[in-house]
């Protein structure tokens, strides 16, 4: 019995690691490898490893390359600066000072991040075209400042900013205003004390932060394409596009340009732990800390007016733009009552409609990538957190990776990967097709949050159950999944909710014909049907929001309850 049990122990830990490994390779080793192969050698899809070399190198030197290069360097340093101006300041007054309604605020704050970028983008070019909405409001427009390369750089600032903003925010709140106050008495100003002392302390999330901003920046399609291309500002996510998409189709060459894309983030990513290791941020020393907040006084009203002008920006123009434009029965008409009803959401939601297809593959897609993201998460997880040897570092690397993988590089990958004319079967220009990108974009949030979660669990449990006979496969079946099920399904229904409107992978790689929620709104601005395109956006975000917050109130009710019959 005992040798029985030993076996069946051995598989069941073999099992789940083959399991983690296996996934692993086909959503995240495959692609990328296809993009490297592709790019040394130009003939691979005709079966031919000739004439290594021979167009990376063009590709390198060619002086487009250059300039979409230094567009893509300009556009992500410019939007970081803009994150950074509109962040820091109220980051630091929200940390340090009592500021009125900060719970409000910070709620206005996180809708910024369920819109997506590229309907952001598109409800700003509604409010600031020519006779757009400020036009038809205040008499004048500002469509010389969004189309321009400022311009972007500020719509993605606004974008963005709020990332840098909650992280900024709970680091200047864990420094506090203590070591100011230590300037102050040195004889310090208040500002110089808080940019010589608080602010440097605050480095690492500031870095962080910043990085994550400059990642976003570089690898978003949809502002860059829907103001750049206005102006004739190409970045080299609209260049891999440009290659993939326009004839004569140019794979070698997106391949090496998707290489270059991955090369800045990793090089972002260096330099960002080369200025954290040079001095020495360590600011919790275990004695208790007074978090007391300093009131604003005389300031409370303009700092009231500071944060409410930008939750405006950023949350409720786009949000207001959306909805306008949603419920205008044609543009010319504006903004008169005469002009508003509902006829675009009947159009949309009238049974047979191509929006509501687009609507149910979507959410489809959405949960099945959450579900299968989620599994594949949790099994690497626990094969890299509880598993042996050296393997489980390969297994941790690859399911990071995607991190440093822009959309349209992992995009290029799958079309690399699959489009392959020697596959005896191929899941290309199938709904699966879109699975595959949507799962190798997000399984690192899943991976994290179980990682984290594993972390925390002993190895009491699992030695028990291996005492009653039980397998690993079981154990972890049986009595690590369900222990770790809260943390995954905030982590699915984070997946789910940026799945569902993906916009590029689903403009690159969706089967001919199949429409999902972001291929339909892009579509119909293409075709001049813009309120079609908002209508679906605007509910796009009602769904994709209230799910979520559905869900998670479901998940606190039912551990209350849980609570509650166990005491």
């Amino acid at each position: 019995m005992a040798g029985g049990s030993v076996a069946t122990g051995a598989e069941g830990s073999s099992f789940l690691k083959w399991t983690a490994t296996l996934g692993l390779l086909i959503v995240v080793a495959v692609p990328c490898l296809f993009i490297v192969v592709q790019a040394i050698f130009p003939e691979f899809g005709s079966g031919s490893f000739a004439a290594p070399f021979s167009l990376f190198f063009k590709t390198l030197a060619d002086p487009d390359l250059f300039g979409l290069a230094g567009n893509t360097l300009i556009l992500g340093v410019g939007t970081v600066v803009c994150a950074a101006i509109l962040a820091v300041p109220i980051a630091a007054l929200r940390a340090l000072f009592r500021v009125p309604g900060a719970l409000i605020w910070d709620a206005l704050l996180l809708v910024p991040f369920m819109i997506p970028p590229y309907i952001a983008a598109l409800g700003w070019i509604m409010t600031l075209q020519p006779r757009g909405y400020l036009e038809q409001v205040a008499g004048f427009n500002l469509a010389p400042l969004l189309f321009s390369v400022y311009g972007i750089m500020l719509i993605m600032g606004l974008n963005t900013f709020s990332v840098v903003y909650f992280v900024l925010s709970r680091t200047f709140e864990t420094i506090g205003a203590r070591y100011s106050d230590v300037g102050r008495v040195f004889g310090a100003g208040q500002w110089k004390s808080f940019w010589r002392i608080t602010f440097p302390l605050a480095m690492p999330g500031l870095a962080a932060s910043l990085l994550l901003v400059f990642a976003m920046s570089i690898e978003e399609y949809g502002t860059p394409a829907a103001l750049g291309r206005r102006i004739g500002f190409e970045v080299l996510v609209t260049g891999i596009e440009n290659r993939i998409s326009e004839w004569p189709i140019d794979l070698p060459g997106a391949a090496t340009l998707s290489l270059v894309l991955v090369s800045m983030a990793l090089a972002a990513f260096t330099l960002q732990r080369w200025l954290l290791t040079r001095r020495d941020y360590r600011i919790v020393s275990g004695k208790p800390q007074a978090s007391d907040k300093r009131r604003l006084g005389v300031w409370a009203l303009p700092v009231v007016a500071l944060f409410a002008f930008l939750s405006f920006l950023a949350t409720g123009l786009p949000i207001l733009a959306i909805l306008a434009t949603a419920l205008t029965r044609t543009i010319s008409g504006g903004l008169t009552p005469s002009n508003f009803g509902l006829d675009n959401f009947r159009e949309l939601l009238g049974s047979g409609s191509d929006g509501l297809v687009a609507l149910g593959n979507s959410l489809a897609l959405g949960v099945t990538t959450a579900l299968l993201a989620g599994l594949l998460g949790a099994i690497t997880a626990y094969s890299v957190v509880k598993g042996r040897g050296r393997f489980r570092i390969v297994l941790d690397a690859l399911s990071i990776t995607p991190n440093s993988l822009p959309g349209v590089v992992v995009a290029v990958g799958i079309i690399l990967a699959w489009n392959q004319p020697w596959l005896p079967v191929t899941p290309y220009n199938t709904p699966f097709i879109l699975l595959l990108a949507y799962i190798c974009i997000l399984l690192p949030q899943p991976v994290r949050y179980a990682t984290a979660s594993l972390h925390q669990l002993g190895d009491n449990l699992e030695a028990a159950a291996r005492v009653s006979g039980s397998g690993p496969l079981r154990a972890f079946v049986r009595i690590v999944l369900p222990l770790i099920l809260p943390s995954m399904v905030t982590a699915m229904i984070l997946v789910f909710a940026v799945a569902s409107r993906e916009l590029v992978a689903s403009l690159l790689v969706a089967p001919i014909g199949f429409q999902t929620i972001a291929v339909y709104i892009w579509q119909q601005f293409d075709q001049g049907s813009a309120g079609l395109g908002m209508a679906m956006a605007f509910c796009a975000l009602v769904i994709t929001t209230l799910i979520p917050l559905v869900l998670v109130s479901l998940m606190r009710w039912i551990s209350k309850g849980t609570v509650a019959g166990l005491n």
